[in-house]
Order: structure tokens, then sequence, then C-alpha cells
């Protein structure tokens, strides 16, 4: 096998049919390859056949996954456009099975970038080992188009050289405030603090509520916002935060029959409104489930046993093309798991799903 010669574009295709259709490692792609073989001559060269699952391990653990995420990224952005206004939620989620401790190597994390409106995947980077999720953030952001676009990110990157960043690129930011930023986080709980003891007449405000019922719960959440500049310069840090135009206190209260729950929830933002902010913020909590719960649940991705080389993040990579694609075929109304049965099944509706990759919109 390692003396024949196999096309990259075949192994490629091969490769992304194969994660929409339900495969999650090196040997169902080559067995997917094998049984659908008759079906791929017709669309690929294959001038050795079906590469073997050997191969398919070797060239994705040799390709460089610089290379391979700035192709997928610069397919979104040449077939999408991102319309103002829309919140770009990153966060990180570690691949749990992906970890080598024969070698000493630990499981790697990937911090990803969701258009929360149309559920896409815009792009993803490796968390360097010897680093953190603060210093791949910017990488990923000076990659992206996020002009006109609200970013969201939890409290880990709330950091004022990612809030520079953001602004830098034409972006407005909702950042998610916690004890990591010491003096600036005290000085805002403080600050929603005195207002609320002050029967709201203490400062200025803006404020908006939500409530939604189903499921035999109740949940209320209320957003306070401060963007009074006279105040906001008295914040401890303030002048090191760029644009920094809100503070605001999210109270969520939930009801499951007669249990109560309540959390206080605290933001900086770069752009002024409590509905802006809430909005932005409820649409953050979406990666969760539009992303990594479907990751899990659909693609299986914290048991994938792939760890050898660069194969675990290429391997991501894959599964947020393959992701995209079946979130953007309409007609099959099942869910992303029984779709990629479907394609497994039904050739015409693979060729459906890929129909996809130069039609996405966002």
């Amino acid at each position: 096998e390692r003396t024949k010669l196999h096309k990259l574009i075949d192994i490629l295709v091969i490769a992304i049919c194969a994660a929409i259709c339900g495969c999650d490692n090196w040997e169902d792609i080559a067995a997917f390859g094998e049984a659908k073989q008759e079906w791929f001559a017709t669309i690929l060269e294959l001038p050795n056949g079906i590469p073997s699952h050997d191969t398919f391990s070797r060239v994705f653990g040799r390709l460089n996954p610089d290379e391979f995420r700035s192709s997928f990224m610069a397919w979104i952005s040449a077939a999408s456009e991102l319309i103002d206004g829309q919140v770009i939620a990153l966060d990180g989620k570690v691949l749990r099975r992906s970890h080598d401790r024969g070698i000493g190597k630990g499981a790697i994390d990937m911090v990803s970038a969701w258009a929360c409106e149309n559920r896409l995947v815009l792009g993803q980077v490796k968390v360097d080992e010897k680093s953190n999720e603060i210093t791949a953030i910017p990488q990923l952001l000076k990659a992206l188009e996020i002009s006109g676009c609200i970013v969201t990110i939890d409290a880990m990157g709330c950091q004022t050289e990612i809030a520079r960043t953001i602004v830098d690129e034409g972006g407005d930011y909702v950042l998610a405030l916690k004890d990591n930023q010491g003096n600036l986080f005290e000085d805002v709980q403080k600050l929603f603090a005195d207002l609320e003891s002050s029967h709201y007449q203490a400062y200025i405000y803006d404020y908006e509520k939500t409530v939604n019922k189903g499921h035999g719960r109740i949940e209320i959440r209320e957003c306070w916002t401060i963007s009074d500049p006279q105040i906001l310069r008295h914040l401890r840090g303030f002048e090191n935060w760029k644009k920094l135009q809100t503070v605001s206190c999210i109270r969520s209260q939930r009801w499951i029959g007669d249990e109560k729950t309540s959390e206080d929830r605290f933001h900086i933002a770069s752009m002024v409104g409590a509905k802006r902010v809430l909005g932005s913020v409820r649409s953050h909590w979406g990666i969760e489930n539009g992303l990594h719960w479907t990751l899990d649940l659909a693609f299986d991705e914290d048991r994938c046993r792939v760890r050898k080389n660069n194969g675990p993040e290429n391997f991501a990579i894959l599964r947020h093309i393959a992701l995209n694609l079946l979130k953007q075929e309409q007609t099959c109304k099942r869910s992303i798991k029984g779709k990629r049965l479907m394609a497994g099944w039904r050739e015409d509706y693979l060729l459906k799903v890929l129909s996809g990759l130069p039609h996405l919109s966002i």
C-alpha cells in the first residue's frame, strides 16, 4: 500500500463524505470508501483504488492543520456574507479521547467560532499545549472577518488584548466578567449592588426582560446595563479596555415545579442597550447546544480515539465541514444524526448534502 500513489483530492473527498455519513475513525472511512468504490469511481479518479486506513491516517497525520484550517475558512468566507450585527460566539472544547499517554501527549483543546444566527462553524484553532485559550483566541479573531459583528466570549477571553483585537478588526464585543479580572469584577458587582439597594435610583440604566415557558419550566432573564461614561471611568482599569461602553448584570431565574434557582452574571461590552447585550449573551449560550452538544451526540466526538500527530486536529476540521453541510441541507427534517444515516444509505441524498459546498450562506 505504501508504494501506491493516491491523489490528495480523492483522499479528502472520501474523508469528507465518510464524515458526513457517520464514520468517526480512519478504519471506518477506508471501509466506507471500499463499500462505495463503484460510486466514488464516477466522481473521482482513484488511480489505485480506495486508500487503506493506514494511508488516511498517515495523510491526515502529516497534513498541515494550519493550511487545512485556512482552506476551510477560505471556503466559508468565499461562500458566505456575514450580516451586520451577527453574533459570533467563541468557545473552547477539549477533545477528551485525543490524548496519548504513551508519549505524554494531553488531549487537545480546540477554540471554535460559531455564527449563532445561522448555526455554522466559521473557523477553529488548536490551543498550543504550552499555552491556553487566551493566546489562541486572537489568532482566530485575526483570521476571521468580524467587521460589523458582535463577538461573545466566556470569562477566559475577557482580556484587554482580546477586546482590542476585536475592535481593531471592526467588531464589537460582549465579554463575560468574572473574578479573573479581580478589580473590575468587584467594581461592577458593587455598582449593580448599589443600583439595586437604591431601588434603581442611583444611576441611569437601561433594562430588558424576557420570559420563556415550556417543558414544565419558567425562565425569566432580566438585564440591567449602565453606559454613563462619567460612572464607567471610575471603574479600576477602565482605561485599559478599548471602546468599553457598557457594563451589565443579567439575572437568570428558573422555576421547575416548586424549585427556584437564581444566578447573576456580569459582562462588559463595546456597545449600548440592554436588549442588544441580553440578546448577544443568549445567542452565545447556544454554542453549547448548537455546536458542542451536537458534536458529542451526533458525531460522538468525545469518544473519538484518533490521536496520532495532526490527526485529531484535522479530524475535528472534518467534523466541522460535515456539520456545516448537514445543517445547510434543509429538505430532510431529521436530526443531524438522522441526516448522517440518510446520507450513508442514499447516494442521491449525499450528493444533495455535498451540493451545499458552493452555496453556504450566512
